[in-house]
């Protein structure tokens, strides 16, 4: 395992309150990937949602990223009185992401199957069966 990550849900202020974690850890952010970046016919983005952050990315230290995206309205709201993480998981090689995500996928609900990402990773996304939030990748470029 290369590592593990908190990835956490914001109602649309994502990049102000990275901006403040930024401010505290230092560093810079590694990526930022707004909705409208990902539009397409398919994955139609309203307007008001464009500049919403889909994926922003902060390294932590040497070997931790702290990451975040907006959800968008039709997911709803984030409750900010109930879990708003999900727990991200770095894997080494597309065979140990398969592990990963069938082993703690087993008996819970998958949200988005393993496979290509539209960002150019291999990624899924479920909750476990005692309903912890995970998203497991595999990035070659890493």
């Amino acid at each position: 395992m290369r590592t593990i990550n908190p990835w956490i849900n914001f109602n649309g202020n994502a990049e102000e309150a990275f901006t403040f974690y930024k401010s505290v850890f230092g560093g810079e952010f590694s990526k930022i990937v707004r909705f409208k970046d990902l539009a397409s016919d398919e994955f139609q983005v309203p307007e008001h949602e464009a500049e919403k952050v889909m994926h922003i990315a902060l390294p932590i230290g040497k070997h931790n990223v702290l990451v975040a995206n907006d959800v968008p309205e039709f997911m709803g709201r984030v409750s900010e009185n109930e879990n708003r993480s999900k727990i991200y998981v770095v894997a080494e090689s597309r065979e140990e992401a398969d592990h990963v995500f069938n082993g703690l996928s087993a008996g819970g609900e998958v949200e988005g199957p393993i496979g290509d990402s539209p960002w150019g990773t291999y990624a899924g996304m479920f909750r476990d069966k005692y309903g912890i939030e995970w998203i497991v990748e595999f990035d070659a470029n890493l």
